[in-house]
């Protein structure tokens, strides 16, 4: 049995194959775990932070291969289990993504192993840009679904424009029920142009009464991104810093942006993409338990500069099925990709 897990927790370390295997909660009840981040067991540590090194294994989804294709691009995938959450699901897996140029739209396949192969949903976008009467859009993009344990739903964030975020719900994680603007630039400092690319992690922030982390991109007038983010009691109701996460300049970058939130022992940490031009790679900060800490770490995970990557990898989501860590992730240059696959050494 597959049980997924939106947030990325682990135990003390109890034995170099336990230490290795980040991220799991609750894997005694399943047995076989799909967890928000992960580690390997018997191979040598590579990443900053005591993270497990990913090789790219192979590629999942390719625009040319899909019946909804208006743009001929791919991006942000998000990968999610069903086994005990979703009745009757298509696959044990849900893997989102989205077009982003308009109209975008937000796609669902589905699958059974996380090595693949996955199905396209054949009645995508399965949320469109124009869904009356909430709104009308150019475009929408950027899934990040996140399973609330506490409404027994799929929580999706989106945004369209690149200027708000937006929430739905689902029982089933195929046909949602708008909920409302979650995050917009009028909720950041003046001067604000994008809040974008967000996804959501169950993690507790007792000092601030949150039990809930967004991470987002940010950008403003100079157009260079950061990483933003803000704490929720309930996933709905939100507060935002003021200041970035993440500046691009603090860890030598044009613009940063896809971010992840990960957990290991008692600490957290972001990892999140630049730019190709700044070299394309993953890198990781550490923020600690409470986001208290800025800690930049250096390269997670480094881009491949043959295909599928040629240099850029961006937007991952992690997950652990039977003990072997993956890293589904947008592989190529900006707005010409695919969704990769990466397995932990």
């Amino acid at each position: 049995m597959n049980e997924p897990h939106d947030t990325p927790q682990h135990g003390p370390d109890r034995s170099a194959f336990l230490s290795r295997r980040v991220f799991l909660r609750g894997a005694a009840a399943t047995g076989t775990v799909l967890a928000v981040g992960a580690g390997t067991a018997g191979a040598a540590t590579a990443a900053p932070g005591g993270f497990p090194d990913y090789s790219y294994v192979r590629t999942l989804l390719k625009p040319s291969d899909l019946a909804y294709n208006p743009t001929g691009e791919i991006i942000f995938p998000c990968i999610r289990g069903t086994v005990g959450r979703v009745s009757g699901a298509l696959g044990r897996f849900h893997l989102y993504y989205a077009p982003h140029d308009a109209p975008g739209g937000i796609c669902l396949a589905y699958g059974d192993s996380l090595e693949g192969p996955f199905t396209e949903y054949p009645d995508n976008p399965v949320v469109a840009n124009d869904w009356q009467p909430h709104y009308k859009v150019s475009h929408v993009s950027s899934p990040h679904v996140m399973w609330n344990e506490d409404a027994k739903e799929m929580w999706l964030y989106f945004h369209g424009e690149n200027t708000t975020t937006r929430l739905a719900r689902s029982k089933d994680g195929i046909h949602f029920t708008y909920d409302k603007v979650v995050l917009s630039t009028s909720m950041m400092p003046a001067g604000t142009t994008e809040t974008s690319y967000a996804r959501v992690f169950r993690h507790d922030l007792p000092s601030r009464g949150a039990r809930y982390v967004m991470l987002f991109m940010l950008n403003n007038t100079t157009n260079h991104r950061d990483i933003g983010w803000g704490w929720s009691a309930d996933g709905r109701n939100w507060t935002f810093d003021q200041k970035p996460l993440v500046k691009h300049s603090d860890v030598g970058a044009v613009n940063v942006g896809g971010p992840h939130l990960l957990t290991r022992g008692d600490s957290a940490y972001v990892v999140y993409n630049k730019d190709k031009g700044s070299g394309g790679d993953l890198l990781i900060t550490e923020v600690g338990k409470d986001f208290s800490r800025r800690n930049h770490l250096g390269v997670f995970h480094d881009s491949m500069t043959g295909s599928p990557d040629n240099g850029r990898t961006a937007a991952p989501s992690f997950g652990t099925e039977n003990g072997v860590p993956y890293m589904i992730y947008e592989a190529g240059e900006r707005l010409q990709g695919a969704i990769a696959m990466a397995r932990a050494k």
